[in-house]
């Protein structure tokens, strides 16, 4: 009986160590996510993943490096040899002086300036000049040069020859128009930093040339300048002469005027009279305001007297005369009353105070009418003053206004008077400014620095156009590697599958070729089946039990070896002892009974259907080709496999199964498009998901693992098929591992390390026959169509 539990087999022993990650061997968290990173990516570029793709292709990056050069190299030769002469040129802005709207002014040193020398010197005016100077209209070499890049160049530079001289028939402004744009396209003028100073860059085919016109350009723009500044000194003399003498005569017309309306108006010609009114104004004003302000106290006292309250005030309470009186009467008073307790009113001494007592208020009474009658009196004074002001106000607004009637006219004509005066004095400082005429006429611009004739061309120049040619041929590299990458996005190394995927990789399966498939399937000294013995080792390490009872078999998309791994699983777990069954739940395109040489005729679908006859029971589950394998094939294909999958009696099969087998797989159909692998992973203790290397997209694996793990399905891990054994990246991420290892010589003995030059050369003749070229042409070809299938 077949045993879960028991640890491998001695010769699994080091491959198992080898095979299973050591990740795994740690066990994976429980509760997470399949599809998700399990690994924290690290930040940034992956230098290492980009040394690999760059090596993965180097033959690419090298062709296309080495076409760009020779390119470049080839482009070079066909290039027409050019010369460069340079001239520097000072503008001197601060002592150049220029009109400006009749303002002698001087050019500020801004950036300005600089910039509008800069365009002059680029200028057609200018350009003309020079091609006038330098008669270029007559140089047939200068007006119809080479072309800039010609195969013909190749020819010349290798027999030191020139080209043949055109000769030209076109009219004179023609040929004018073609040697100024000539010009005006080879020149190129840039501000040295931080200085006034101009650098003419001029460039041509012919050195003397390109001397001889980058210091004409100069010379020319400062004869240019030169001619503009006499120009503009003869222009602004004439002009403001001319100002001057009409300004005078119209500042004699007004002076006139202004002369005769003021003996007609009565006025001063210094017209200082407005000054006098109002100057006599203001001070009635003021005397006026101080008048109302008294009449209005003096006012106020008054109706104080009316209102009976004369004695309380200011004046009568400050009075030294009434204050004593006050006292006298006080003491009388009080004289009077200690006496009354002694004598009677009638005694004389009583009578006597008495009339003391009456005559003093009579006294006291009489002086405070007189500060009284005084108030009034100052009060009627105040509003005759105030009246007396008002009235002599009235008389001076009328002056006044009298006044400013006559003086518009007069302010008129002044006005016009002092305008002209103005001009006057302002043009003939001007035209005193003109006459210095020399100043105007200095140079404002001076040669720093004359160009000489070049020595050697400035382009081509072979190493640039190498480096750009090479800038260009990584760049178009690397282009085409991510457009590659782009499309070839599946995985291609565990490490991707675990990263991406979080799931442990069971098994890394070789590729082989459909020739060399079963000669490896067969033989159990081959790579293949070593690598599936190690696969098989990692599903007993798996879980605590050992190998599950019930392994389901699937992949994201079909073609990606799933079938034939679970028949090789089958066939190692039954070489153990066990008895294994194999179920082909894979309805709608059933494999496994191709692979035993059986027919389809009865098998599952026909079990869930109820369709099996009692004389066919002895014929749904046969014998493969090894010893304890057994196999359950698809059945006739069914219109509704889901439906028969979710039934109970999907689930009651399985069951009675797993009591008469010791492990049961079950090789289900590809994940993707259909409902079938996640109801099956509920039955199964475990799933083993297949992974293609480099051919199914990394989006379809995820949304495959994806789907099964919101399904509940347990899977264990990832078995890698189609693995290319041999590459930098897999020889670097895997110990420069070899399969070839695994193979056994006819005595059982490993193959030494050290061999013959002649096996080793027999060997790779073997490698690389007709059939392995037909086969890895047509299987990248489809690789490639399912990409771009899984893309779309």
């Amino acid at each position: 009986m077949f045993d879960r539990n028991q640890p491998a087999a001695a010769g699994d022993a080091y491959h198992a160590t080898a095979s299973v990650p050591d990740a795994y061997h740690v066990g994976y968290p429980r509760g997470r996510d399949p599809g998700s990173d399990y690994y924290v990516r690290p930040a940034g570029l992956d230098m290492v993943g980009l040394f690999f793709r760059v090596l993965q292709y180097r033959w690419l990056v090298l062709g296309l490096l080495a076409a760009g050069i020779l390119l470049a190299a080839l482009f070079t030769l066909m290039q027409t040899p050019r010369y460069q002469a340079l001239a520097k040129l000072e503008v001197l802005v601060p002592s150049a002086r220029v009109f400006e709207d009749l303002e002698l002014t001087s050019e500020s040193s801004d950036i300005r300036a600089f910039q509008t020398a800069r365009e002059k010197l680029k200028s057609r005016a200018l350009a003309e000049r020079v091609v006038f100077a330098l008669n270029l209209t007559e140089r047939e070499d200068f007006l119809f040069p080479r072309a800039g890049v010609s195969p013909l160049n190749i020819f010349y530079r290798a027999f030191s020859t020139e080209p043949p001289k055109t000769q030209s028939t076109l009219p004179q402004d023609a040929l004018m128009r073609i040697a100024t744009a000539r010009v005006m396209s080879n020149l190129k003028v840039d501000l040295v930093p931080n200085t006034s100073l101009l650098a003419i860059d001029y460039r041509d085919q012919n050195p003397d040339y390109a001397r001889d016109i980058a210091n004409q350009i100069a010379q020319s723009f400062i004869d240019q300048r030169i001619d503009q500044s006499s120009k503009t000194s003869v222009q602004a003399r004439d002009f403001i002469q001319e100002q001057v003498a009409l300004v005078k005569e119209r500042l004699q017309e007004s002076e006139q005027a202004l002369v005769a309306y003021a003996k007609t108006a009565g006025i001063t010609v210094t017209g200082n009279e407005g000054s006098l009114l109002d100057t006599n104004l203001a001070d009635i004003n003021a005397a006026l305001s101080k008048a109302i302000q008294e009449n209005l106290d003096f006012e106020r006292l008054v109706k104080q007297i009316d209102a009976g309250q004369g004695e309380s005030l200011e004046q009568v309470l400050g009075s030294a005369a009434l204050d004593k009186l006050r006292n006298m009467l006080v003491d009388l008073k009080g004289d009077y009353q200690s006496k009354r307790l002694l004598f009677k009113p009638d005694f004389p001494e009583m009578r006597q105070l008495a009339s003391q007592i009456q005559e003093t208020e009579r006294q006291l009474g009489r002086g405070i009418l007189a500060i009284t009658d005084s108030i009034r009196l100052k009060h009627q004074e105040t509003v005759a003053k105030v009246s007396d002001l008002q009235k002599k106000i009235s008389e001076l607004e009328g002056e006044k206004s009298a006044y400013q009637d006559k003086n518009i006219q007069y302010t008129i004509l002044k006005r016009e008077v002092d305008s002209n005066r103005a001009q006057y004095e302002s043009l003939i400082g001007k035209l005193n400014d003109v006459a210095v005429g020399s100043e105007l006429k200095t140079q404002n611009a001076a040669i720093v620095d004359l160009a000489v004739s070049p020595s050697r061309p400035y382009s081509p120049n072979l190493p640039i156009n190498v480096a750009i040619g090479a800038i260009i041929s990584l760049l178009l590299a690397a282009s085409v590697i991510y457009l590659a990458e782009l499309v070839n996005n599946a995985f291609s190394s565990s490490d991707q599958v675990e990263k991406e995927l979080g799931l442990p990789v069971l098994g890394v399966l070789p590729l082989v070729t459909e020739l060399e498939l079963e000669q490896q399937l067969g033989n159990p000294q081959s790579a293949l089946s070593e690598t599936y013995r190690s696969l098989r080792t990692s599903l007993q390490f798996s879980g605590s039990d050992g190998a599950p009872a019930t392994l389901l078999v699937t992949s994201s998309e079909p073609g990606e070896g799933k079938s034939t791994s679970v028949i090789k699983l089958a066939e190692d777990f039954a070489s153990l002892g066990g008895r294994v069954l194999i179920i082909d739940a894979d309805m709608r395109k059933p494999s496994i009974h191709r692979r035993f040489n059986e027919d389809n005729a009865i098998g599952l679908s026909n079990l869930l259907t109820n369709t099996l006859r009692r004389s066919d029971l002895s014929r749904l589950v046969r014998r493969g080709k090894s010893s304890n394998v057994f196999f359950i094939s698809a059945g006739t294909v069914p219109q509704n496999p889901a439906d028969l999958l979710s039934s109970a009696r999907m689930g009651l099969i399985v069951s009675s199964l797993r009591k008469q087998f010791d492990m049961i797989i079950i090789d289900a159909p590809p994940v993707i498009g259909i409902a079938d692998v996640p109801i099956l992973s509920r039955l199964a203790d475990a799933t083993l998901f297949v992974v293609s290397t480099s051919k199914v997209s990394r989006k379809s694996v995820k949304m495959a693992v994806r789907r099964l793990s919101l399904a509940g399905a347990n899977v264990v891990g990832v078995a890698m098929t189609m693995f290319t054994v041999g590459s930098f990246e897999s020889n670097y991420r895997y110990g420069n591992q070899n399969y070839k290892y695994y193979t056994y010589s006819s005595s059982n003995k490993a193959i030494p390390e050290a061999s013959s030059n002649s096996e080793v050369k027999n060997q790779d003749v073997d490698n690389w026959s007709v059939g392995l070229l037909v086969f890895r042409i047509r299987e990248h070809f489809g690789n490639f169509v399912d990409r771009i299938k899984s893309i779309a």
